[in-house]
């Protein structure tokens, strides 16, 4: 079988007949080869020791070998593939832990334990059946029909890993498959369970999810089975619509995913998708009904910014540049569509400019991916002002570079010039300076803002220093 062509495995086959034992490809690798998807990862399952056929595989073929004593697996690299080794073995679970009870066990016994039936396929490495196909749950009928399926009842599956439920999701909405209805059921039936997970790992799945072609369908599985909020309720909060003397919202859980969809085919930085996915979670907090006017959420992206940190804490993700960088998308996210909206003024190019620096392409994506309309005339209208904007940040930036802006007149030269410490006054000079410049009243450089300083200071009653003769 060409998926078996690679010399890795006839070596895997070879030693393990040596070692009187029998070995297997399992799991994704098997799965990929199906999907003719390319696959780097091969997993290799024993009947006997993995780590020890694993050491014999890679005498043969000159690598060294990694082992993972704790986990009893032992790993090598051949020829751009990373090939792990595990002997087969069966689980049983406390109902506190998702770490499991090992024990050695059989193939079927692994193929049992394994959490969806596309990953529990297996190539005999046998000399005798070699290439065969093991499939005892119909994992190929799931892939041609594009299921997500447990081989064991759903609920014993869920319940001992919790983590599963999202990485069922994360499958469905890689491969764009559906999760059966009676696995759907089970994982609303366990959502509690994923108390027992940590952060770290759900973030991890959560992370994959963000980066497929379309999140939106992993998003919409989290919400529909009650997993959202039991991680990430600021997001799920944004469910739903309320009408008042008639007059309604959007459904910003519903818009949120539209922009999320709209931004991956331009942009494959994970920290600005999720940008995208918080962009409105201030809505909530802002939301207020105006006689005459409707509903508003009024500095939504303010409080959102501000709410961005918690979001990373309770993931457990870092509070690191990361952060601050998605911090900054959702604060500044309004400020091109006001633009847009206003007339495109020099200044409040260079505000912009100024406030986005070397992340306003970025911020322009994420704007562009805002622009939501089920009228379709909207939408043109709005992207082709977006295209003006556009333009106006090209000419501006060429003309005052302001992307990297740095005050032309430092704190020392206000010091020198008028003999002072540190203090109010300084950071009043240099605030006064670059609002001149930023309003266009002058140009970007060091002449035009040291003879300003100069006059500035003066309306303060700053004196030029003077020197002893």
């Amino acid at each position: 079988m060409d998926f078996l062509e690679n010399k890795i495995f006839d070596i895997i086959s070879k030693t393990a007949e040596e070692q009187g034992i029998r070995a297997f490809v399992i799991g994704g690798y098997v799965r990929d080869s199906f999907l003719q998807r390319p696959c780097t990862d091969i997993d290799i399952v024993a009947e006997g020791s993995g780590i020890e056929l694993a050491q014999g595989v890679a005498k043969k073929v000159k690598s060294k070998v990694s082992v993972f004593k704790n986990f009893g697996t032992a790993m090598l690299k051949y020829h751009g593939l990373e090939v792990e080794f595990v002997g087969a073995r069966k689980e049983s679970y406390r109902a506190d832990s998702r770490k499991p009870i090992v024990e050695d066990g059989t193939l079927k016994e692994d193929q049992e334990r394994r959490d969806f039936t596309i990953n529990a396929l297996a190539f005999s490495l046998q000399r005798k059946d070699y290439g065969n196909l093991i499939d005892p749950f119909g994992g190929v009928a799931d892939l041609q029909n594009g299921l997500i399926r447990t081989p064991l009842d759903p609920n014993i599956t869920y319940s001992d890993d919790p983590l599963r439920m999202i990485r069922a999701i994360r499958f469905a909405a890689q491969l764009q498959f559906t999760i059966v209805p009676e696995s759907l059921a089970s994982i609303k039936k366990n959502k509690k369970r994923l108390q027992i997970l940590s952060r770290e790992r759900i973030a991890e799945e959560l992370n994959k999810i963000l980066m497929t072609t379309k999140p939106s369908i992993g998003l919409q599985l989290l919400q529909d089975t009650e997993l959202l909020p039991q991680f990430i309720p600021q997001i799920s909060n944004l469910q739903g619509v309320e009408t008042l003397e008639g007059k309604g919202h959007k459904d910003n859980f519903a818009h949120t995913l539209k922009v999320l969809d709209n931004i991956c085919p331009h942009t494959d930085n994970l920290w600005l998708r999720w940008a995208a996915l918080l962009h409105d979670i201030g809505k909530p907090a802002t939301k207020k009904f105006e006689q005459g006017t409707g509903w508003t959420f009024h500095s939504h992206d303010l409080t959102g910014a501000r709410m961005v940190p918690g979001v990373f804490k309770q993931m457990k993700m870092p509070l690191n540049e990361k952060m601050k960088y998605v911090q900054k998308m959702v604060r500044l996210h309004l400020r091109p569509i006001a633009l847009v909206e206003d007339s495109v003024t020099d200044s409040a190019v260079r505000r912009l400019l100024f406030d986005a620096g070397d992340d306003i392409d970025d911020l322009m994506t994420l704007c562009e991916a805002d622009i939501t309309s089920k009228n379709d005339a909207i939408v043109r209208k709005h992207r082709k002002n977006f295209q003006l904007v556009r333009e106006k940040l090209v000419e501006v930036e060429a003309k005052d570079a302001l992307r990297n802006f740095k005050n032309p007149v430092t704190g020392e030269v206000a010091m020198e010039y008028f003999d002072i410490q540190p203090g109010k006054e300084i950071g009043e000079l240099k605030e006064y300076i670059k609002n001149a410049i930023l309003d266009g009243i002058i140009e970007n450089n060091f002449e035009q803002a040291l003879a300003l300083m100069k006059e500035k200071g003066k309306e303060m009653g700053l004196k030029k220093r003077t020197f002893a003769q």
